[in-house]
């Protein structure tokens, strides 16, 4: 059975609506630089990790691609569940697609990016204490992952561009607070898997079907560097490598990469800026996440149904240790984020045909699957919300 809060169906039956001005417009971009912490918390509901009294409960929130769906999932650290279901979109009738999450630095609101437009997709903005629509913005075709910069304050989400021909996308930057598009950068074609670096200085992104890698300067919104991922170049926009996603390691000194064609993760040195390692892995790397120690990365194996733990401490593997591969609980294994303190692992899978999706939970320090929440169809975009006392 659905349950849904008011604002959610409000969501269905109309748009929010928003009104950027010419001030507004300069008022993203000085309040961006002027720059924002990761450290703040919610008042009353958030708390510090070391103040969290043992076990406490973690949350995050799950798109659920086919159903026009967001799922909170709370753990306990014994058991997974779905806590809330929130419906999303405005076209009763249509399957807008939500894709990807991410929740601001203060954790006062979660952003989703809604990728069927007609034919450009949209960003919603809700609160987390009700989970009700507060504003939107309209992007590039088909809007994916997202991230917000704690030194900017802005928001850069990748426009995939899935449906569109084989040429350059962008990535739109995005005031959060007014909701205004502030900028729009061209990368590769597919730009995928946005991500920033630990100082919001960099922002990086893959672009899936001419193999590439790209970092932009978060500060001037401009192409510093690009690289080919791929050992082969790729012939028109027609990569082998496909590469899906990207992520920073927290020191700055490499950048790990998924190649979901190669069955390969490859770690770039960012000082040389070039490829340092390349780990063999399952079949379809997907989405990674890296532990705020830098000491472990996880990967989903989308085609094998599986996640793969690496050890990032010991460098003395010049093609990486897989520390576990394990089987998730559905066929088609999707997104991956890891809690702050490093412990968990919530994984999302997607189902095949009309099987719902779940989030698995991974004990990182075990290294085994310790819970499962039953979701919704095509679960795919995550975000960690929080770890709190209840």
């Amino acid at each position: 059975m659905r349950t849904s809060s008011t604002s959610s169906q409000q969501a269905k039956s109309q748009q929010a609506k928003s009104t950027p001005t010419a001030t507004a417009l300069l008022a993203a971009v000085l309040i961006g630089f002027a720059g924002s912490t990761a450290s703040a918390q919610n008042a009353g509901q958030r708390t510090t990790l070391e103040l969290v009294p043992s076990h406490g409960v973690y949350r995050v929130y799950v798109a659920c691609e086919s159903a026009d769906e967001v799922h909170r999932i709370a753990f306990d650290g014994k058991q997974a569940k779905v806590e809330k279901v929130i419906e999303v979109g405005y076209q009763p009738t249509e399957i807008e697609g939500p894709h990807g999450l991410t929740v601001g630095p203060e954790g006062k609101y979660w952003y989703l990016s809604i990728a069927h437009g007609k034919p450009f997709g949209l960003l919603y903005k809700y609160r987390t204490d009700n989970d009700e629509l507060v504003g939107e913005c309209e992007l590039g075709m088909f809007p994916a992952t997202m991230q917000i910069s704690p030194a900017t304050g802005l928001l850069y989400c990748v426009n995939f561009n899935l449906h569109g021909r084989m040429l350059p996308s962008t990535v739109s930057i995005v005031d959060p607070d007014a909701m205004v598009e502030v900028a729009r950068t061209v990368t590769g074609a597919m730009p995928h898997g946005s991500r920033l670096s630990k100082d919001g200085r960099c922002h990086y992104s893959c672009a899936m079907m001419s193999g590439e890698l790209y970092e932009i300067d978060a500060l001037t919104f401009a192409v510093k560097r690009n690289m080919q991922l791929d050992i082969n170049l790729p012939k028109n926009h027609a990569s082998e490598a496909k590469p899906t996603w990207v992520s920073p390691h927290p020191n700055g000194k490499h950048i790990y990469a998924a190649l979901n064609g190669k069955a390969t993760i490859v770690e770039v040195d960012t000082e040389r800026w070039a490829v340092s390692r390349r780990f063999a892995t399952g079949k379809g790397p997907y989405n990674l996440d890296i532990t705020a120690d830098g000491n472990q990365l996880v990967a989903t194996y989308k085609t094998d149904g599986a996640i793969g733990i690496w050890d990032l401490k010991d460098r003395s593997h010049n093609n990486g240790k897989e520390l576990a591969r394990l089987k998730s609980t559905r066929g088609v294994t999707h997104g991956v984020v890891i809690s702050p303190d490093g412990r968990y692992a919530f994984v999302t899978s997607e189902g095949k045909n009309s099987e719902s999706g779940a989030v698995d939970v991974v004990d990182l320090r075990s290294h085994k699957l310790v819970a499962t929440a039953e979701v919704s169809l095509q679960a795919g975009g995550i975000a960690f919300y929080e770890h709190a006392a209840q």
